[in-house]
């Protein structure tokens, strides 16, 4: 085999490498993204849950922000009630519950209707109009 054949398969056999190492870089990073989805969807269906535990107890969802849907879950609001629905290491220095990607989680609460919402990956709150947006929800209807 001559001198340029050689580079040839040499060039082709390592195109073929840095092929392979980028798929692999790919499908590992989608399983990551993949697994703080998961943990996100399980995370919010466990507050919702707790949510709805602390309104039979109470009769009404926690008032307030994030810290105060916190403080009332962790029986430290006004009612003195305990719902284990929240991890010390998903709540930020704030007293926030954060997502998957360390951005507090928002709460929405109107009549028996529950919406929580993540920024998703990117970090940042979108219009759930763009079509781009990341940002997950989960809901208890």
């Amino acid at each position: 085999m001559g001198a340029g054949m050689k580079t040839v398969v040499y060039s082709v056999l390592l195109v073929l490498l840095l092929l392979c190492a980028g798929w692999q870089a790919v499908r590992v990073a989608s399983n990551k993204l993949d697994t703080r989805i998961a943990k996100f969807n399980k995370d919010s269906e466990d507050l919702i849950q707790g949510l709805q535990q602390y309104k039979e107890f109470v009769g009404a969802y926690p008032l307030g922000n994030n810290v105060d849907v916190v403080k009332s879950l962790l029986g430290q609001g006004d009612k003195k009630v305990l719902i284990l629905a929240i991890r010390k290491s998903d709540v930020n220095s704030k007293g926030e519950v954060v997502d998957p990607w360390g951005t507090p989680m928002k709460f929405y609460i109107s009549g028996d209707s529950l919406l929580i919402r993540s920024a998703g990956p990117n970090k940042a709150w979108e219009d759930s109009t763009v079509l781009t947006t990341d940002d997950l929800f989960r809901s208890n209807n």
